[in-house]
Parts: C-alpha cells; structure tokens; sequence
C-alpha cells in the first residue's frame, strides 16, 4: 500500500467518523448539540482536523443528510420491490417513509427540515438523493394519468407524505389515525390512476 492510498484511506476513515459522531449525538441531543468544538471532542481530534474534511456543521450536516437519503432510498425500494401490486407499492412506500421519518427525527430532519447546502430536484443532485426521489417517482408512475406530469406526481405524493410525518411527530395530528391518513393517501393516488 503506498503513502497516498494510506493517507486517503485514513482521511475517509476520519470524515466517516465525523459523520457518525453528528448523526449519534444529533439523535441523542438534537442538532443544536452538534457543534465542531463538541464533535471535535467527541472524535478526539482537533478543530483544524475537522474543518479540513468539512467547512462548518452545515456541511456535516449535508454529508449526514446524503447518507439519510441513501438509507431511506433503500428502505423504499425493498418495500416497493416486495409489494404484490401498485396499490401495495404506494403504501409500503408511504409506510416506509413515515416510518423512517419516526424512527430517525434527526437524520430526517437533516434531510428534509433543516436548510442544508445540498442542490435538490436538479440533476447536480447527489446520487443518494436522486435514488430517494426515484423510489417515490417509481412507485408514482403506474398511477400517473397520461396528461400528468410524473415528477410533479411524485412530489405532490412526497410533500403529502412529508406533511403527514412533520405534523404527527409534532403532536399537530393524533398517531391513532395514521394508518387512516396513510390508507386515505394512498387510495386516492391510485384512483387518480384509475381515471
């Protein structure tokens, strides 16, 4: 192994390490723990170390966002891929994003709540975010009347779905009726179409 393959390998290793120690404290504590001085302590490095692998916490932020995104795009297909029909692809999928977005409030919230520099809806998108998006535009696609645009679809159903997280874990909308709400999404995309 040469010096450069080494060196490389251990500036990967210790971005990683950033990443992790964000992604763990800001589910532990909230975003507003996460500073560079306390995430510089927590990976026992130095301030400089760490601002050499990102400019700020809103660039760890975005890195932590793009790992979310890869995570749910994952999560999405094999709901979506698993589904016996069209109907059952769009609820896995609504069920799977809700979901995640319980389970993980503070990688959701870096992917999708807080003001991250990261180039959405534009094909400079990272990939991971292109592949999240692409779940949602798959399972869209079968229930999209000819004169509708499948894109527009797809965000329509993600903003319903993104909408639906946001107000629950806020206490806005009772968690009893979720499994309505979603069943209620889900039936009226795909009789949209049907038409």
């Amino acid at each position: 192994m040469t010096i450069q393959t080494r060196r490389e390998r251990e500036r990967a290793e210790r971005r990683r390490l950033i990443v992790t120690a964000a992604r763990e404290l800001a589910e532990a504590e909230g975003w507003d723990a996460v500073t560079t001085r306390r995430l510089a302590a927590e990976i026992e490095y130095s301030q400089p170390v760490l601002y050499s692998h990102f400019k700020g916490k809103g660039a760890i932020m975005a890195a932590v966002a793009v790992e979310g995104c890869a995570e749910l795009a994952m999560e999405m297909r094999r709901a979506r891929e698993a589904a016996p029909g069209t109907r059952a692809a769009l609820a896995a999928v609504a069920q799977t994003y809700t979901s995640f977005a319980r389970r993980r409030p503070a990688l959701y919230d870096a992917m999708f709540t807080h003001l991250v520099d990261l180039p959405f809806a534009t094909p400079e998108a990272p990939a991971a975010l292109q592949e999240a998006f692409g779940q949602l535009l798959a399972v869209v696609t079968p229930v999209t009347a000819p004169d509708e645009e499948p894109g527009l679809v797809a965000e329509t159903f993600w903003a319903a779905l993104h909408g639906l997280a946001t107000l629950m874990r806020s206490g806005r909308l009772p968690e009893p009726a979720h499994a309505r709400r979603l069943r209620l999404l889900v039936d009226r995309f795909a009789k949209a179409g049907d038409e």
